[in-house]
């Protein structure tokens, strides 16, 4: 039976029919360092607000950059708040060493997750891509900044990264075709869906609870639809519970979420933890603490680095660096001449899973030996 199971698991971790693409395609332009005839390239970066992802992902895309050539090796300090990206930024665009490329220290734009800030924003960025004309690449970071860039009214190639569902969310047309010459975002379409299966095939739960934003960016980042056709499919039903990811501080965002768990955790079998902006790292305790209490499975819609911090299961992505990379060499290839509408767009992260033995043992659940066998990450400790 575990040897079934082993098999099971590896087979949804392998993926359903979409290719593995750890890099971007061969047959690409090439993706050495190369000016701007003679000048270098100056990229800016625009964010909706604070997200625990979104310096990582930029740390990862510099180390990319990094590894490609494109500028010398440097250590990027951290900052007691991980969250922020702007120290990240402020620092590559005063210390990155580069004859290629320059992260334009006044590029820099977030929107504190404020709706009314984020159509001035808008403006400001579109106006000063075409009035200006003095960056030559945008980093749109999440979901608001790429639907906010993914449009006609410039022409400045635009990376969307960190954005759960670009698709659903607007940003892109298709998986195959961002619909627009500048416009590039990287899709996992079956993401969440493996998620989801191995985690009711795990646990077999009848019941899945789940917390969200009632709009449009909060359902996509939730992914709600994978939610719904997953329940589907395999049989179970989902209890839903709404908490404002925006024009709220953060305070308000990470109460409600507590709120949502107590709630849930007398409702339900089971907890998929979604991307949230509420789910506050210095507060996960509290975050967590109602779903261990009511022996409650949980699985990291995010990543590994909820699972350190109480959360049961997750997929583990090895690190970021495999994302970077890819990140990287698409900008390289757009350097390089190529439009950011033919670069193909769909990327898996490793196929691995990072498990949490101390919350098993708190909330009773047994991890089949086969898991543990294949886990790449294990966690004795909740980390606090």
């Amino acid at each position: 039976m575990l040897q079934l199971l082993k098999i099971t698991i590896i087979a949804i971790l392998v993926g359903m029919g979409v290719q593995t693409i750890p890099a971007v395609a061969q047959d690409a332009y090439s993706t050495r360092p190369e000016t701007n005839h003679g000048k270098k390239w100056r990229i800016g970066y625009y964010e909706g607000g604070s997200y625990i992802n979104y310096p990582i992902n930029l740390r990862a895309i510099a180390a990319g950059l990094v590894d490609l050539g494109w500028m010398d090796p440097l250590t990027i300090p951290t900052v007691a708040d991980q969250t922020l990206s702007k120290p990240v930024w402020d620092y590559l665009a005063s210390h990155a060493r580069s004859a290629y490329i320059q992260f334009v220290a006044d590029g820099y734009w977030s929107t504190g997750w404020d709706s009314q800030q984020r159509k001035l924003t808008k403006e400001e960025i579109i106006q000063r891509l075409n009035q200006n004309k003095d960056i030559d690449f945008m980093i749109a970071m999440g979901t608001w900044a790429g639907q906010d860039l993914a449009n006609d009214r410039h022409h400045v190639p635009t990376m969307a990264v960190s954005v759960s569902d670009p698709v659903r969310s607007g940003i892109i047309a298709s998986v195959e075709d961002s619909g627009l010459d500048h416009i590039h975002a990287k899709c996992d379409p079956t993401r969440y869906i493996r998620q989801l299966r191995l985690f009711h095939r795990l646990v077999n739960f009848k019941t899945m609870g789940f917390v969200y934003e009632d709009t449009v960016e909060g359902k996509t980042y939730a992914a709600m639809d994978d939610i719904n056709q997953v329940a589907a499919e395999r049989g179970f039903s989902v209890v839903a519970c709404k908490a404002p990811f925006s024009d709220v501080d953060l305070r308000a965002s990470t109460d409600r979420i507590i709120q949502c768990h107590e709630e849930l955790s007398q409702k339900v079998e089971a907890v998929f933890v979604t991307v949230h902006r509420g789910l506050d790292p210095k507060r996960m305790a509290e975050v967590i603490a109602p779903l261990l209490a009511h022996h409650i499975p949980t699985w990291s819609q995010r990543g590994p680095e909820e699972v350190k911090k109480g959360v049961l299961f997750s997929i583990s992505r090895g690190g970021f660096k495999a994302v970077g990379r890819f990140h990287a060499e698409v900008m390289a290839r757009v350097f390089n001449g190529e439009k950011p509408r033919s670069i193909p767009q769909v990327f898996e992260d490793p196929k691995l899973i990072a498990v949490n033995t101390k919350v098993a043992q708190m909330i009773g659940f047994k991890i089949p030996d086969s898991v543990m066998r294949i886990a790449d990450v294990v966690y004795d400790t909740i980390e606090q």
